[in-house]
C-alpha cells in the first residue's frame, strides 16, 4: 500500500535555521514544558556540538526531544551572548 505524502514528516526530517527551529518548537510545545529562547538554543549547540557535526541547520526529528529534556535544567547566564 502506498503512503500518502505528508507535508509535516517532510518539515520535520528536514533541517532548517535555528530561528525556524525556534519558532516551530515554541509553537508546538505543551504548555507545561518552558519555552526556548536563542539564548537557550545557542547554549544547546555549544554544549552539544556532536548533534551538529557539518552544519548550523536544526532537525526538528533530531534535536527537538533533545532540546525538550535540556531545556528544564537550563538557567540564562544574563552576561552569556
Amino acid at each position: 500500500m502506498k503512503e500518502k505524502w505528508n507535508p509535516n514528516v517532510e518539515f520535520n526530517e528536514n533541517l532548517v535555521a535555528i530561528g525556524v527551529f525556534l519558532a516551530y518548537y515554541n509553537q508546538h510545545i505543551p504548555t507545561a514544558f518552558p519555552q526556548a529562547t536563542l539564548r537557550s538554543l545557542k547554549a544547546f549547540k555549544k554544549a552539544y556540538p556532536a548533534l551538529f557535526p557539518e552544519s548550523e541547520l536544526w532537525s526538528i526529528d533530531k534535536h527537538r526531544k533533545r532540546v525538550m529534556d535540556w531545556l528544564p535544567s537550563y538557567k540564562e547566564d544574563p552576561e552569556e551572548v
